[in-house]
């Protein structure tokens, strides 16, 4: 028996990209399987004992890495706190981890208690430490930077993920972008020229899918699906007739770069291949702000009119926003939610500036003394402390980005986008295809849950309005109205986050105002001021124990924080000895 390997998949946080409260209308665990560990799979010994286990799924127990004899993980920044568990699961078990993914590859020097790494792309990283693995003398850190060919890629190991707890299944075509936008890391990771598989070979992966059960969405995951127009041009009309054949059993959604809009042939061809879906980076509507960013390939044509454009052919965009460029005013706010609001993008996925290490950004603001942190934490959803120092004042960025959320996700301008989405698209062939057990699973549990929501009354006029404008648009008008519920939780659940850290900041203010009243008063008013501050950690830690449980374990350090703060203030007064007393105990 060969070496037994398991393979863990960190938990992904809550945040608009998540789904995780659209996930029960569909019955589903998850969004998608982990696609990166499963092309590792297939790279590992074929006599390898392999397991899979995906955090998003199931939870992980020391008794699971107890049964392995080498665990290997692959992360993204944004789940960080969720691989430390893994380390320590690991150190307790005694058992090897290897790591690799996007975190570890750029920030390998903050992770601590990681065995070997493998960073950059497993193809030629991989093989190296398995035959030292093998040979009993592997080396902490495997880092070849060369780009290899698609071509020598395995399919992914399905096999190894049950279909029924996922939302749809993931494919790549390519790897690399042919643009260098200064905020974004994927040319840093895979390089400016885009690689692609031959049409043979992805649609043998689609085989594998097809015949494994999958159906449904399914997400292409290359950063910029156009970046080789001259190979997707070549596996545009294999693809569709690979799906005409098949009576298309996926719907494709993917990314790409707005000037998708000048090639009406390429969006014929998505079309008619299946394709209903595109996220474009869009960043802002600031010509000035592009230019000096890097995003070029967005100046050379009318913003709008580009969004326009893709959805006329049947295609909606969902749109990728930032806040917290140096060129940013203070009108940046309004301009954004008007841009989101004239263009029809119901998935206008919006967060605050993050300096990424590797990237242009980081570098320029580095040597600008700007930066704050080495890493933020990737998810700007549960934490909006800027790791760097932005030209606009730090507080009212952070005000401007939640009334921009506020704004964007309040459920009747929500609706009002789907509604002008739907009127603007064409209507897709693919749209007329069989509606699926889990489609009419969400219809049915949308009813139930939107109908007894706080917004029901929005909901209604949308459906009625919808349905009675593109009635054989059905399956997207209700996949629109629970993406809805998810990003109206979202949005709640932020702002009720932030709102319990201002008033952390707010009582601590007045605590220490009441103190100086209190120490120039007599015994009782001292008395008095201990009573206070009991009863405002009681309070403190009541309005936090009902936020949303997901967002709770950031209210906590903010928490513990203030509840620490007031007991030892009084302390902490110069030549008081007054003793801090007793305060409630910890949640």
């Amino acid at each position: 028996m060969g070496t037994k390997a398991l393979l863990v998949y960190p938990e992904m946080p809550p945040t608009y990209w998540s789904m995780r409260y659209a996930l029960p209308f569909l019955g589903r665990k998850a969004t998608l399987p982990p696609l990166g560990l499963l092309t590792v799979a297939s790279l590992l010994p074929e006599d390898w004992e392999l397991r899979l286990l995906d955090l998003n799924v199931e939870p992980i127990t020391l008794a699971d890495i107890e049964a392995a004899d080498l665990v290997l993980t692959s992360a993204m920044l944004v789940q960080r706190a969720s691989l430390e568990g893994v380390i320590a699961l690991c150190q307790a078990a005694g058992r090897p981890l290897v790591a690799g993914g996007p975190y570890p590859t750029s920030c390998r020097d903050q992770i601590e208690g990681v065995d070997y790494f493998v960073l950059g792309e497993a193809e030629v990283n991989l093989p190296p430490f398995l035959e030292d693995f093998k040979r009993g003398c592997p080396k902490r850190c495997y880092q070849d930077l060369s780009h290899p060919e698609l071509t020598r890629t395995p399919p992914p190991r399905f096999d190894l993920v049950d279909r029924g707890h996922y939302a749809g299944a993931a494919l790549q075509y390519s790897r690399g972008c042919p643009h260098h936008c200064e905020f974004c890391d994927i040319v840093e990771l895979f390089g400016h020229r885009p690689r692609t598989k031959t049409p043979a070979q992805f649609l043998a992966e689609l085989d594998v899918l097809f015949d494994g059960g999958w159906r449904g969405s399914l997400f292409i995951v290359d950063d910029n699906f156009i970046g080789n127009r001259t190979q997707v041009r070549r596996l545009l009309p294999e693809l569709a007739h690979w799906q005409e054949q098949r009576g298309f059993p996926f719907s494709f959604y993917t990314e790409a770069s707005l000037d998708l809009a000048a090639d009406e042939a390429l969006m014929d061809g998505m079309v008619q291949a299946g394709f209903n879906m595109v996220f474009v980076g869009i960043e802002t509507p600031d010509q000035a702000t592009l230019t000096a960013i890097g995003k070029r390939q967005n100046t050379h044509s009318d913003l709008l009119a580009n969004v326009h454009a893709i959805q006329a052919k049947g295609l909606e965009v969902s749109g990728g926003f930032i806040v917290g460029f140096d060129e940013d005013g203070d009108d940046i706010f309004d301009r954004q939610i008007r841009f989101i609001d004239e263009a029809a993008i119901p998935t206008a996925m919006v967060g605050l500036l993050t300096a990424l290490p590797q990237t242009r950004l980081h570098a320029r603001l580095t040597s600008e003394g700007r930066i704050l942190a080495l890493s933020a934490g990737g998810n700007n959803t549960h934490d909006l402390d800027l790791n760097f120092v932005p030209r606009m004042e730090a507080g009212a960025l952070r005000a401007g980005y939640k009334r921009l959320l506020a704004d964007v996700y309040r459920p009747s301008r929500y609706f009002a986008r789907c509604l002008h989405l739907l009127c603007r698209m064409k209507r897709r062939k693919a749209s007329c295809r069989r509606i699926r057990r889990p489609e009419l699973r969400a219809f049915f549990h949308s009813l139930i849950r939107q109908t007894f929501s706080r917004y029901v009354l929005d909901y209604w006029f949308y459906l009625i309005r919808a349905l009675f404008l593109r009635p054989l648009m059905a399956t997207e008008i209700v996949t629109m109205a629970v993406k809805g519920h998810h990003f109206f939780v979202i949005t709640e659940s932020l702002l009720e986050l932030e709102h319990f850290k201002d008033r952390l900041r707010r009582s601590r203010q007045e605590l220490e105002e009441r103190l100086r009243r209190a120490l120039q008063g007599n015994a009782n008013s001292l008395a008095a001021w201990k009573t206070y501050r009991d009863r405002l950690v009681a309070q403190a830690r009541a309005r936090c124990n009902r936020l949303n449980p997901d967002f709770r374990s950031s209210a906590l350090g903010a928490f513990e924080e203030f509840r620490s703060t007031a007991e030892h203030l009084l302390a902490s007064v110069p030549g008081s000895m007054a003793p801090s007393g007793a305060v409630s105990p910890r949640p």
